[in-house]
């Protein structure tokens, strides 16, 4: 059986010249590419994905055009032995695997593969004639069809330096390259470590001594339990009276501002206050004045609180910083405290400060969003509710936590467990003014469960189904048409708080919640059920 246009034996050659020793991994990869080109249309252009690094992109390279160079040959690591051809117009393609259950037949190959022979024990001659009998008898075969954000090569985008290691990098990557933000995998011997810096040639002077010179920055005094800030403020001229209360502070010296080199180095107050501007979006103020060198933003309007996390997580990876926040997603009052920054040590060097601030290049850090006064339409679902069997509790329910936010209800519809009647309820809501369908129960395994399928006969799109949080794991959220819609599970009915709680907030803020999203609510998603509940002031959804 030949290997494309080579015989078995001139592969094994070429395989064993291109990477400098026998593969078997390549040897068997050779065969998957000789079949999936036989299941694939002549003539039609191709790309091919590999769901692993080891040898079969090698494979690939040798028997094909496609090359990672080119963007033709996509890696997907998925730890699989397997590749697929697909057209690279439509996406539909054929996929080749190594077949576990047809390795039965094949020791050899199943040793090597499960790795149950170790590698100085293989019998090379042995393997390399199981690996030609076999063929393509140890292969599975599937047709796929590639997802839409694989079929178009993505481009590195706009190119800029690195502010850290002068480097270019794609500016996408965020404000500085991914390898000064410690995801190098070496480091270098030719630039070792940058020592700590100890700041600038800072003039001490004896306490006593000090009447008629400038503070150089607050001076805290601390009262447990009664008082803590600024006794001695930066810039104060500092008088015979408070050197007295210097004493009492523990302070018997003292930093002034004489002779300082402001072209390298940067003032907390200063650093702060840059950070600051770059920092704070809609909704957000702080105070011109920091204090103890930290800036307090606050929320200028009731709202959802909003946070850049990969931004967040990039300045506080700079040294010399920081930035706390409380968490995101979170509903906050006009005039609360939402987050705090400084410049850790009293002067930053211009060089960490110009870092810093290349890592707040972009959209804001922080941001509160106002809540739009939804139009709501409520729709429960359930036969037994339909017949009066069950008396409703869905609505209150519903109602009180829309109205909590400001919305208002525009229509409410109880209809039995019935597709078509579901569907056109839906509708209804829509005509009558609702943008915010919340639909109730119908979104369990159970088959008279109806409500999801209703909602897609309606035009649902965008539609994530299921949330890692407990309770409300069932959650709907999607799309008809610009009507924003949230399928509640049954037990909303039972619990105070589920995911409706923490998804609500974000839909009137005008948020889309992607899969992404519904993935990162899994830490902080398990309700503890507590006897008196205290949410938000609890761990829940954080």
């Amino acid at each position: 059986m030949n290997i494309v246009n080579f015989t078995f034996d001139a592969f094994l050659k070429q395989a064993a010249d291109f990477s400098g020793k026998f593969s078997p991994g390549l040897l068997i990869g050779g065969y998957m590419v000789e079949e999936a080109k036989k299941k694939f249309p002549e003539k039609t252009p191709f790309q091919v994905i590999a769901e692993t690094p080891k040898s079969l992109p090698d494979a690939i390279g040798l028997l094909t055009p496609c090359t990672i160079g080119n963007g033709g040959l996509k890696l997907v690591n998925l730890g699989r032995y397997a590749l697929c051809f697909y057209n690279s117009a439509t996406g539909n393609g054929v996929r080749v695997y190594l077949d576990s259950e047809k390795l039965r037949n094949w020791p050899e190959i199943k040793g090597w593969l499960f790795k149950l022979t170790p590698a100085q024990d293989y019998n090379m001659e042995k393997l390399i004639a199981e690996i030609h009998r076999a063929g393509s008898k140890i292969f599975g075969f599937e047709s796929i069809c590639v997802r839409g954000r694989f079929l178009k090569g993505q481009g590195l985008g706009k190119i800029v330096i690195c502010a850290v290691c002068g480097e270019a990098f794609p500016e996408s990557d965020g404000g500085i390259c991914r390898g000064c933000r410690n995801e190098s995998p070496y480091s270098s011997v030719q630039k070792p470590e940058t020592p700590e810096e100890t700041g600038p040639s800072l003039k001490k002077i004896a306490v006593e001594d000090v009447v008629g010179k400038i503070a150089l920055h607050d001076m805290t005094k601390i009262e447990p339990g009664v008082f803590k800030g600024p006794e001695i403020e930066f810039g104060q001229k500092i008088s015979a009276g408070d050197i007295c209360r210097l004493q009492k502070m523990g302070k018997n010296s003292i930093f002034v501002a004489d002779d300082l080199d402001d072209q390298n180095w940067v003032h907390e107050n200063d650093a702060v206050l840059s950070f600051a501007k770059k920092m704070a979006g809609e909704g957000i103020s702080y105070e011109e004045k920091p204090e103890e060198g930290k800036i307090t933003f606050t929320a200028t309007r009731n709202g959802l609180l909003v946070i850049n996390r990969q931004m967040l997580r990039q300045f506080n990876f700079q040294k010399d910083v920081m930035c706390a926040t409380r968490h995101g997603n979170t509903v906050v009052a006009k005039g609360k405290p939402v987050a705090g920054s400084r410049a850790i040590p009293l002067f930053i060097s211009r060089d960490r400060f110009d870092t810093a601030m290349t890592a707040l290049e972009g959209a804001p850090l922080l941001s509160v969003l106002p809540l739009r006064r939804a139009k709501v339409g409520i729709l429960v679902t359930g036969t037994e509710v339909f017949n009066g069997l069950v008396k409703d509790r869905f609505i209150p329910i519903v109602k009180s936590k829309v109205e909590k936010l400001g919305g208002e209800v525009a229509g409410q519809i109880i209809v039995p467990d019935d597709r078509q009647m579901i569907t056109k309820s839906v509708d209804e809501l829509i005509n009558a003014g609702a943008d915010l369908v919340v639909t109730t129960a119908g979104m369990s395994v159970d088959p008279d469960d109806v409500t999801r399928p209703a909602l897609m006969d309606a035009g649902l799109t965008n539609m994530v189904y299921g949330t890692p949080v407990l309770p409300g794991t069932m959650t709907l959220v999607g799309k008809i048409k610009n009507v924003q819609v949230i399928g509640v599970p049954a037990c909303a009915l039972y619990f105070n708080i589920t995911s409706f709680d923490l998804l609500l907030p974000r839909l009137l803020a005008g948020l889309e919640i992607t899969r992404a999203d519904m993935s990162e609510m899994g830490e902080g998603g398990m309700c503890q059920n507590c006897r008196l509940c205290t949410y938000p002031k609890c761990s829940f959804g954080k």
